[in-house]
């Protein structure tokens, strides 16, 4: 598509310098600042006084789809107008010539590197340096402080302060490289006062200079991509990535922010109001700009009736319907945390799978109940422990979010079509056994459901579900201790798996080590402590541990008893048979999807 609505040319490097600085050539708002060095500077200058290729200039035709609030080039006078072309590749360069070639200002840039020290610069060249085919240009291109006094220990070496001091060094102000000829009268006249044959000399030496490298300058061409008006915005923030040299992709936040700054409203602003009040509920800390905009996508394709929620239809999304849906939405993550709290996930950090907050919210919004039925909720928690252990919401899931936001709110509004996310999730036995961390979104779904069923700290009685709500240390920790299962071989796979976890607060894990169950579970009993036996045991069975089991330290029969307690509780809260099959056997999900489980009045 692209190949019909795009031009190559060679523009004079004058060209590009006096667009820039007329306001006419500027820069989208999405691109980064400015951060070349002082030595990639001399570099570049060196390059162009030898008439080497710097690279293309890639640029876009203002007043189309695409577009974008506009900024000039670092260095370039505040525009009085508005800009014909943004450039999309190449700001570095220009903005570096510009600064060094057509200011009346130093150069501000810094020592090599990014995080080098903030210098001001003026650039040089040695003019006879510059002549000498012996020498490397870029040795000639000289880099001279702000007030043009070139030091070496505190001793200055080089005096450019004045017009008359850079005559007699013979060293020319790149700065007047497009008005060299004023330049080269003073010059000449400065040597004439100093007698003929000096200013004969010397005027061999300006001509020379002036025919091979002032020239250079002048009648040096850059390659031009210039994008027509009529490119697509998702085209545009496309190829922008394809040729930019940092290889960092522009977020969609970054890419909407500028265009709806050119609408006159700043997004930046609206979402960190709007972060600030997600923040406020522990569950919702992580939700980024860009997930907030893909939910508002969802939302306004839905009305659309043409769902989609990828990037380029972000990207497509409009600023009235953004502030169509943004509010709306922000309801709709409320009523999702509160969801989330009754299924017993109070931090972003034990949330299963942050992007499934986007359709979760998105469905949320749409029903507008801020109290479900009874029927409405067991439904959304089907599918959304469905989506956690069907482990389905990896990667980037944005097809099935739009599968997920018309299906979820046709069932729950009393449709017969089990949505794909219920329909096609299943879990293997052999899954659990390599649950090991909480990294893994079915670990932290595993750890849910034990709260949500009510486990109790060992040694406190308290509500697991408490110290969580409450921020206090909860981890999921080994119930056969590491140093017990190592003595006693005990496999690794089965010593780490979330079958031998649970959690329990820290001082409680502090109590009992690396003591054996039958000798820790004594020591919680003991009369400091005040808890009786029948106590105890009620707090284990809370975390679907056999108190009997546990405290004749027989692990097998433990881990085989509370292997198919969190089974059962995995296909409670799926509403389907967790699965025996090769993990490898993917085609069993299409043929045969597990069997659901019916409800108990069937």
């Amino acid at each position: 598509m692209l190949g019909t609505i795009y031009r190559t040319d060679d523009e004079k490097l004058n060209w590009f310098l006096e667009a820039a600085a007329a306001g006419r050539l500027q820069l989208p708002d999405f691109q980064r600042d400015w951060v070349w060095d002082d030595s990639h500077i001399r570099s570049l200058l060196a390059s162009i006084s030898l008439s080497y290729p710097v690279g293309t200039v890639m640029m876009l035709e203002t007043g189309g789809e695409a577009e974008f609030k506009q900024r000039t080039l670092d260095g370039a006078p505040s525009p009085k107008r508005d800009a014909e072309w943004l450039i999309l590749d190449g700001q570095q360069r220009l903005t570096a010539l510009l600064q060094s070639l057509l200011s009346d200002e130093p150069v501000e840039t810094r020592n090599q590197g990014r995080r080098g020290k903030k210098i001001k610069r003026w650039y040089y060249i040695d003019m006879q340096d510059a002549l000498n085919k012996d020498m490397d240009r870029a040795e000639a291109v000289l880099s001279v402080p702000e007030d043009k006094l070139v030091k070496t220990k505190g001793t200055i070496t080089a005096d450019y302060s004045t017009p008359e001091k850079e005559y007699e060094a013979m060293v020319f102000p790149l700065s007047k490289t497009f008005s060299a000829s004023t330049w080269g009268r003073g010059y000449v006249d400065y040597w004439r006062s100093k007698g003929i044959d000096i200013v004969e000399k010397r005027w061999d030496t300006w001509e020379e200079f002036n025919k091979n490298i002032v020239k250079a300058f002048e009648d040096y061409k850059i390659s031009l991509i210039e994008l027509a008006k009529e490119t697509p915005g998702e085209a545009v923030c496309q190829v922008f990535e394809k040729v930019n040299s940092t290889g960092v992709t522009l977020n969609v936040f970054e890419l909407l922010t500028a265009m709806f700054a050119a609408k006159g409203f700043d997004l930046r602003d609206d979402w960190k109001d709007r972060r600030k009040r997600l923040a406020e509920y522990r569950v919702l800390k992580s939700v980024s700009s860009t997930a907030f905009l893909q939910a508002v996508t969802l939302l306004a394709t839905w009305e659309r009736q043409a769902i989609g929620c990828k990037r380029a239809d972000m990207l497509r999304l409009t600023l009235d319907e953004y502030k169509q849906w943004a509010e709306p939405l922000m309801a709709g993550f409320r009523r999702a945390a509160f969801f989330l709290q009754s299924e017993h996930v109070f931090d972003a950090k034990f949330l299963p799978y942050g992007s499934q907050l986007i359709p979760l919210a998105a469905i949320q919004t749409v029903l507008e109940k801020d109290e479900m039925t009874d029927g409405e909720r067991i439904k959304l928690a089907q599918w959304y422990w469905c989506g956690v252990f069907g482990e389905l919401y990896g990667g980037t899931p944005a097809t099935r979010f739009t599968h997920d936001l018309p299906e979820v709110v046709e069932w729950m509004r009393d449709g017969e079509t089990i949505p794909q996310t219920v329909n096609r999730a299943l879990f293997r036995h052999d899954r659990l056994l390599s649950l090991n961390d909480l990294g893994q979104a079915a670990y932290k779904g595993m750890y849910s459901l034990i709260l949500r069923e009510g486990a109790r700290d060992w040694r406190t009685g308290n509500k697991i579900a408490d110290y969580d709500q409450f921020e206090k240390a909860v981890h999921g920790h080994h119930i056969f201790p590491r140093a017990w299962c190592e003595q006693n071989n005990v496999d690794e796979e089965r010593r780490e798996s979330i079958v031998n976890r649970t959690p329990i607060s820290a001082k409680t894990n502090q109590m009992i080590g690396r003591q054996a169950p039958s000798e820790y579970t004594v020591k919680i009993q003991s009369e400091d402590q005040a808890i009786t036996k029948d106590q105890l045991n009620s707090h284990l069975r809370s975390h679907c541990i056999d108190p009997d089991l546990l405290r004749r330290d027989e692990f097998e029969d433990f881990f085989m008893t509370r292997y198919a307690e969190m089974i059962s509780r995995i296909e409670k809260a799926m509403g389907k048979r967790v699965v025996d099959i090769p993990e490898d056997d993917d085609e069993v999900v299409d043929e045969e999807p597990p069997q659901m489980i019916p409800d108990e009045d069937e």
